[in-house]
């Protein structure tokens, strides 16, 4: 059994959340027993529960103390420089002025560096849901601000990738896969594990959306990743949905999900492996 770590948690917590899709009613023993099976798919030990939350749990205690004294610093900064540019304002000191413009710029642009950490995510450096949840979604109803166009795209055949040339393979799959896509838009967000969501603006229509979807889709289609002495290829699915002010994010991802299942089967018909 090997020993899991935070990206093989994920891993297998959204090959479990997407076999509990089609399930009326899950409970959490239904749950643990599905978990317990991709896990042991991945040959990974989930006993030791309790460690693994330990360690999540440090992990993001010491990402959000990081934050916390960056912002202390980045407040004690700003207010010497206010009191520096007040005093050089009443001794008509020009130097100074300059100097405190020099450290306002240097906090811009920390403050810049820290909205990044907070907004990206680690692996493929495009946004994470917190930037989708900040930018485009009312708070308490998660309801769109704005219309628009939102396509959720899914690898295909990502777990057999994984199983046949490891997570790091994976990973620099997903990374590629980011890139490609952020050709279409830069609002791009992973949403979880192998899936991903583009939200187009109202001035791009449905029908643009999917051709520029289905042109960056050939291209990857057509590449052959190499990986030692062996290639193989990748390719994944989109499903479109326009929305309007005030639609429900939920219900959104819904539609588009339910619009990529068609086209799922005909592009595994076309690509039946890796």
């Amino acid at each position: 059994m090997q020993q899991i770590d935070e990206k093989l948690l994920e891993v297998i917590s959204n090959e479990t959340k997407k076999s509990i899709s089609g399930i009326n009613i899950v409970t959490p023993s239904v749950y643990m027993d599905l978990f317990s099976k991709f896990a042991l798919s991945h040959n990974a030990d989930i006993n030791e529960e309790d460690k693994i939350t330990d360690y999540l749990l440090s992990k993001k205690i010491s990402l959000f103390t990081n934050m916390q004294d960056a912002a202390s610093k980045n407040a004690k900064q700003l207010s010497e420089s206010t009191d520096k540019a007040l005093l050089a304002i009443k001794d008509k000191n020009e130097d100074i002025l300059k100097e405190v413009l020099k450290e306002t710029q240097s906090l811009q642009l920390e403050i810049e560096r820290l909205k990044k950490s907070v907004y990206k995510d680690e692996l493929t450096n495009i946004y994470n849901r917190k930037w989708l949840n900040d930018n485009f979604l009312e708070d308490e109803s998660q309801s769109f601000k704005d219309c628009g166009t939102l396509a959720i795209i899914d690898l295909n055949y990502f777990k057999i990738i994984n199983d046949t040339y490891g997570h790091i393979i994976g990973d620099k799959v997903l990374i590629y896969i980011a890139n490609q896509i952020k050709k279409a838009s830069n609002s791009v967000v992973r949403y979880g594990g192998d899936e991903f969501i583009i939200i187009f603006s109202s001035t791009i229509t449905r029908e643009n959306a999917q051709a520029q979807l289905n042109n960056i889709r050939e291209e990857v289609i057509k590449k052959h990743l190499v990986v030692k002495e062996s290639s193989f290829k990748v390719s994944f699915s989109f499903g479109i949905c326009e929305f309007k002010k005030g639609d429900i994010l939920t219900d959104i991802i819904e539609l588009a999900d339910s619009n990529m299942y068609e086209d799922k089967i005909q592009i595994k018909n076309r690509i039946t492996g890796i």
